[in-house]
């Protein structure tokens, strides 16, 4: 059953770092799943700003009526902000989803793999492209450290890629397809640890030839994802779709392919660095390629 932790192998007790976009969803997730979650954030006004967002999207699944109040005050109850590390170290599984940075990922590993107190606990990284066997390979514990990818909105999105690395065990692999499939109720798939995973791989590319062609001048940003919508059957253009992800995510996994394949149609083009540089991020920032107000 969803939620219900105890049975061997389940996990029970999830630590999150980070509290933005993707660690807020992924928390909301586990708590609605009936799991105890700690999330670690960098200071006060972040895990303040954490808090305010797994609140707000629980205020708007109630509004939708896809919780009850009392649901969502019992959600919010097994969640825990923070700013210490150390709150981790009783953590069956810990999910990091820090930003996109390989040196800050890395150093996290290393901390919070001498940190966690029991031999079996399961590291993992929601990474969108840097390699997981770098990871497992400073934490301690590579045989369990795996990435477990989510997709944005994660309390709506069903997929979960799960990437072993070369050192990751089958027990962990094996623990993590249950955890994902039985205790959250998502849809795992499974994809090698090469820089883009399954979706990355297909869709950043396409994202960013949509880019290249704004900044050729084809066409206008809204003409570009209308096409896309209506020509295509998507559900949203590239470049709407870019600033939901997050402009400086995509640019980060677009350096994170090229770097690894040295595929032209991977690298970012100059306007995305130009936009990252200048801090219009999309939606997170309030401009990107559109204006988003509120």
């Amino acid at each position: 059953m969803v939620g219900q932790a105890g049975q061997a192998g389940q996990v029970g007790q999830v630590g999150i770092i980070g509290g933005g976009l993707m660690g807020s969803g992924i928390t909301e997730v586990c708590a609605r799943a009936g799991l105890d979650t700690v999330v670690v954030e960098v200071d006060d006004t972040a895990s303040a700003a954490a808090e305010r967002r797994v609140r707000d999207s629980l205020g708007r699944a109630a509004k939708r009526g896809k919780l009850t109040e009392e649901q969502v005050a019992e959600t919010l109850g097994r969640v825990t902000f923070t700013t210490d590390l150390g709150a981790l170290a009783d953590r069956d599984l810990v999910v990091e989803a820090a930003s996109e940075d390989e040196e800050v990922k890395l150093e996290l590993f290393r901390t919070v793999g001498a940190l966690l107190e029991k031999a079996d606990a399961l590291l993992t990284s929601n990474t969108s492209s840097i390699p997981i066997v770098k990871l497992g390979a400073v934490s301690g514990r590579p045989d369990r450290v795996m990435g477990v990818h989510f997709f944005n909105p994660a309390p709506v999105m069903q997929l979960v890629e799960l990437i072993p690395s070369l050192t990751t065990s089958t027990e962990t692999l094996q623990r993590m397809q249950g955890f994902v499939a039985d205790q959250l109720g998502k849809q795992p798939i499974e994809a090698t640890d090469r820089a883009g995973f399954v979706v990355n791989s297909l869709l950043v590319p396409y994202l960013l030839s949509a880019i290249r062609m704004y900044e050729a001048g084809y066409a206008s940003a809204a003409d570009i994802d209308k096409g896309m919508v209506l020509g295509c059957g998507h559900p949203m253009g590239p470049l709407a779709l870019s600033d939901l992800i997050g402009l400086d995510t995509v640019r980060a996994i677009g350096i994170s392919m090229y770097q690894e394949f040295k595929e032209p149609l991977y690298s970012p083009p100059p306007l995305l660095d130009r936009m990252v540089d200048a801090g219009l991020l999309g939606k997170k920032s309030g401009q990107g390629f559109y204006r988003h107000d509120g």
